[in-house]
């Protein structure tokens, strides 16, 4: 058994010599060695190969012939790795090498066969977790979302860009979609794949948010450029999300969430406006949650004001205004963004629903309003009681004028009375 390894070992030195030369960096060679120590499996048994069934037939042929002083017996299978200045090679090789003790050397007949060459990417797939081919990995799909002001006019937007107008599919009518770059009708199919395609979609949506996917860095500017002219109430700072779609044919499942993407088995236009309509929604209430960030900030040194003073200055007049402004940020995300309301899609396929629900948790819709619905109570609670507090100022005032003018009516009535006195003496 241990002459079986040492000529095992023998093989491997040999194989080293041949394909790690002198002129190899010191450094490359570790890491080149490494990787032999992995795809090299040698079989320990040698009856096992002779009893195994032939190898299918060969494409191309090698012969190397062999010869050397020492006798060897070896008989094994393995892979042999050969370096190109670009690339590693891998070779599936079969080597069958015989000699008697009594022979001094082996004859030109001993031989190895070789068969052809592979990839090493296919001898890595059988290392992979899930067994992935380089076919079924595709380019992720870059989705961006903006939010550069608090309104869209959709049907201007339609009415310049009908040939990009991809009618809707559900009775939602707060969002377009709009297809640029391919126009063939297979782009849209139900298994369509836009993966490393020039074929980019915008969603647009009313209430001012913009969804980007398969979009290149160089031409975001571009398309929103296309939203602003139809947009107003312009924001004087834009909100930027990013997140990636990544399509997996082979998926076992239809959806597999991950860190800042989703993978599918394949991205379509329901996807996309799936996709679309959470992602909206989310960079919008960031905008909405930052505005009453702001209000909560200023009732807060209000509050650090009156503690320290005693009062406060602020007027009736801006008061009534952060009122409207709370009332209406709370509108625009119950009414405008539609928070609360199921999409059609997701009502009508399962799938979907099973991506929208996702999402929603992913970006923590719920949660997030919730706390926007809490600091919202917070700034109701505060202007109910500066409105209370305004409310005893003008009382107090009133009050002050009621006595005044009691005073001056005892004063002119006992001037009055005075003068009447005088006058009959």
């Amino acid at each position: 058994m241990w002459r079986h390894h040492r000529s095992i070992d023998v093989h491997m030195k040999t194989a080293t010599t041949i394909l790690f030369p002198p002129s190899l960096h010191s450094s490359q060679y570790l890491s080149i060695k490494k990787k032999m120590a992995t795809i090299i499996p040698i079989s320990s048994n040698p009856k096992s190969i002779l009893s195994s069934p032939a190898p299918p037939p060969q494409k191309s042929l090698r012969r190397l012939s062999h010869s050397s002083s020492s006798p060897i017996v070896s008989t094994g299978c393995g892979y042999l790795s050969s370096i190109s200045s670009n690339s590693i090679i891998v070779a599936k090789c079969f080597s069958h090498l015989s000699s008697s003790s009594s022979s001094p050397s082996v004859s030109v007949a001993d031989t190895m066969e070789w068969q052809e060459p592979v990839a090493s990417a296919e001898v890595d797939d059988s290392y992979n977790d899930g067994g992935v081919s380089e076919e079924d990995l595709k380019p992720s799909i870059p989705v961006r979302a903006y939010f550069f002001s608090t309104s869209v006019d959709l049907r201007s937007l339609v009415d310049q860009y009908k040939s990009n107008f991809i009618p809707p599919t559900s009775r939602m009518t707060n969002y377009v979609v709009l297809r640029f770059g391919s126009t063939r009708p297979e782009a849209i199919g139900s298994g369509a794949s836009i993966s490393g395609s020039d074929c980019c979609y915008m969603v647009v949506f009313q209430y001012g948010s913009i969804v980007l996917f398969n979009v290149r860095d160089h031409e975001i500017d571009g398309y929103l450029k296309i939203v602003e002219r139809h947009a107003s109430g312009l924001l004087p700072e834009m909100r930027k999300d990013e997140y990636e779609v990544k399509e997996k044919p082979m998926l076992n499942t239809w959806m597999q969430g991950g860190l800042d993407y989703i993978m599918l088995q394949y991205l379509n236009i329901d996807g996309i406006r799936t996709i679309g309509s959470v992602l909206g929604q989310s960079i919008a209430l960031d905008y909405y949650v930052r505005q009453v960030d702001g209000m909560v900030g200023e009732f807060t040194d209000i509050n650090r004001g009156m503690e320290k003073t005693g009062t406060f200055t602020m007027k009736r007049k801006k008061l009534f205004q952060l009122v409207g402004k709370a009332n209406s940020n709370l509108a625009d995300v119950i009414l405008k963004l539609g928070l609360f309301e199921r999409s059609d899609i997701a009502w009508k396929d399962a799938k979907y629903a099973q991506i929208w629900e996702y999402l929603r948790d992913e970006f923590e819709l719920t949660q997030r309003f919730a706390t926007l619905d809490f600091k919202l109570k917070f700034v109701e609670h505060n202007i109910r009681f500066l409105q209370e507090i305004l409310q005893n100022r003008k009382s107090d005032f009133l009050e002050w004028v009621i006595i005044i003018l009691i005073v001056a009516e005892i004063l002119i009535s006992v001037y009055d009375m005075a003068h009447k006195s005088v006058a009959s003496l």
